[in-house]
């Protein structure tokens, strides 16, 4: 009987282990999004974002599920919660204002509005319009409970 528990408890974690991997290997493969979970209007813009990304190239991930670890080495930069963090492919990092444009540019929906927000006077506006935005989202469309599952 313990043999029949311990045998499946190991199936469980093996099957575990390699749905990881394969995660893994799908995330190396896509840009990571790093977004805020309990945030009502992040969780609407993921979605209509997710919808619109039919290249699959955005792999997008909570914040809440970042190590501590992580969050101290990159808050020492930005806190991940004031803004959102992409890890492009090829190894670099974006924030806030940077990020919507590189994630609206991947789009092909949304490229030829991405394409506008490259000219060089839109980020002096852009920057400032994103944080005003990003400061005030609690208060304006509440905080959500974030459920793993509902991801």
């Amino acid at each position: 009987m313990k043999l029949g528990i311990f045998n499946n408890l190991c199936t469980k974690i093996k099957t575990r282990k390699n749905i990881l991997n394969r995660r893994e290997k799908q995330r190396l493969n896509k840009h990571v999004v790093f977004f805020d979970a309990e945030c009502p209007l992040c969780r609407t813009v993921k979605a209509v974002l997710k919808r619109l990304d039919w290249n699959d190239t955005i792999f997008w991930y909570p914040v809440q599920e970042v190590s501590e670890s992580i969050k101290e080495r990159v808050n020492n930069y930005k806190n991940m919660y004031d803004e959102i963090y992409m890890y492009t492919k090829d190894k670099r990092v974006l924030t806030g204002f940077n990020s919507v444009r590189k994630i609206l540019s991947l789009l092909p929906a949304t490229t030829p509005f991405a394409l506008l927000l490259y000219l060089p006077f839109v980020q002096i506006i852009g920057d400032p319009a994103y944080r005003f935005i990003s400061t005030r989202r609690y208060k304006w469309f509440g905080r959500v409970p974030y459920n793993k599952q509902s991801e």
